[in-house]
């Protein structure tokens, strides 16, 4: 599984997620596709889950099977799996 992290650079420097992660910001996701496994179950996050289901929907067109969203994004982690991240 890969766990696409679609923030902003300063974003994943407040709150980071554990590794592994691929960071592509969602304004670079179109030029660097080719950096994302089509064969592999992608799941996208972001702050709060609209910027990423923008992303998997992309995806999702873009041929990608099985792509979903973090719905919540990073703010539902920090409440559910992680409180040790600070949300923002």
């Amino acid at each position: 599984m890969t766990l696409l992290d679609v923030r902003e650079n300063w974003e994943i420097e407040i709150a980071p997620v554990p590794s592994p992660t691929l960071h592509i910001p969602m304004s670079q996701v179109a030029d660097r596709l080719a950096e994302i496994d089509p064969a592999v179950e992608t799941v996208v996050i972001c702050r709060s889950g609209a910027r990423s289901m923008e992303v998997a929907r992309f995806l999702e067109h873009a041929g990608f099977s099985t792509v979903s969203n973090m719905t919540g994004g990073i703010l539902a982690w920090a409440k559910d799996v992680d409180p040790t991240i600070k949300p923002y």
